[in-house]
């Protein structure tokens, strides 16, 4: 899923939905990155770039680049449901 610039972040992708947790990569298009409220972790260079990823719980919702929020709302099976908006 694509998500607004000003967030430091390209496209997320989801890579797993196991045992209560979403697992998610994506690439940074900023020169840093920061997260709290669920697991991530990943390399970010001096000019930006470079990739992370991301293990989120239903709670609470994450806040990425002190600018996103993203909340893993329900799990579904193999189906997730996620809200993502602006921090704050």
């Amino acid at each position: 899923m694509s998500v607004p610039e000003a967030y430091g972040l390209g496209p997320i992708k989801v890579t797993g939905i196991a045992g209560g947790k979403v697992d998610m990569v994506t690439r940074l298009t900023g020169s840093g990155f920061s997260v709290s409220g669920c697991s991530g972790g990943g390399g970010v260079s001096s000019e930006g770039g470079g990739g992370v990823t991301l293990s989120c719980e239903e709670e609470p919702a994450a806040t990425i680049n002190s600018a996103m929020s993203l909340k893993v709302v329900d799990i579904l099976d193999a189906a997730a449901v996620l809200r993502i908006e602006p921090a704050g």
